[in-house]
């Protein structure tokens, strides 16, 4: 038996959730900046289920596609709002700060823009 310090925590909780947002709203960037492709909602929840999968935790369908749409949602507005060479650049920070050690002010910026988003999707 594991013990309950090193469990995950579990895929529906809030944190996992912002979490999940973030990687996705990076991943789509890198797709859109680096090859000028937008992942689908359903490409987005099948990452989901495969970054869950890793540690053994799953959600259901209808909330990874929540997540995916609402990560497409952040994305495409950060891509509308910037400059090409700053979408870039924003792409680049996010997919660095999928790294707990890197420190970044772009994505903390970005992560409270996906609580606040997951925040709204939940209390409507």
């Amino acid at each position: 038996m594991v013990p309950e310090k090193f469990l995950p925590p579990a895929a529906d909780s809030r944190g996992v959730r912002i979490a999940l947002i973030f990687a996705l709203v990076a991943e789509r960037l890198g797709g859109h900046y680096e090859h000028g492709i937008w992942l689908s909602e359903a490409q987005g929840a099948s990452l989901i289920a495969q970054w869950l999968e890793r540690t053994r935790r799953n959600l259901p369908l209808a909330e990874r596609r929540q997540l995916s749409d609402l990560s497409d949602q952040l994305a495409r507005r950060i891509a509308a709002s910037v400059s090409r060479e700053a979408g870039l650049y924003i792409s680049h920070e996010l997919g660095e700060a999928l790294d707990p050690a890197y420190q970044s002010d772009i994505a903390l910026s970005v992560m409270a823009e996906c609580e606040q988003l997951l925040d709204g999707a939940l209390a409507a």
